[in-house]
């Protein structure tokens, strides 16, 4: 069995607030977890003791047994000291698109055929 240590949203509409639990990986998210170990709500500021509550004994023992934890849930054990996560980076994402890029060309050539014209 794979185990995810993952978030489960809770609260209302536009209010957020999420479980962190050990899951199965074939349950649903908000559905049959093993245990609940913490609560995280995105809402309150970053500095705010009560935005992340976790206990950190049944995480590092969740852990050694091998559960994974999800992208959103490593950041969270990385502000915590609990587990390191490695910067992602991906300059192709920042590269223009083609449509763009396309644009880009003709304003280039635009540009081009008005420094001519005044030149002759």
């Amino acid at each position: 069995m794979s185990l995810k240590i993952r978030l489960s949203r809770w609260g209302a509409k536009k209010h957020p607030h999420y479980r962190i639990v050990i899951a199965d990986a074939r349950a649903p998210r908000d559905g049959r977890f093993i245990e609940k170990i913490g609560t995280f709500d995105p809402l309150k500021k970053r500095d705010d003791a009560a935005r992340l509550s976790l206990d950190v004994e049944k995480t590092k023992e969740w852990l050694a047994k091998g559960a994974q934890p999800t992208d959103r849930v490593l950041r969270l054990l990385d502000g915590l000291g609990l587990m390191k996560r490695e910067a992602q980076n991906n300059p192709e994402k920042a590269k223009p698109k083609k449509k763009a890029q396309e644009r880009i060309v003709a304003a280039a050539a635009a540009a081009e055929k008005a420094a001519e014209a005044p030149a002759a």
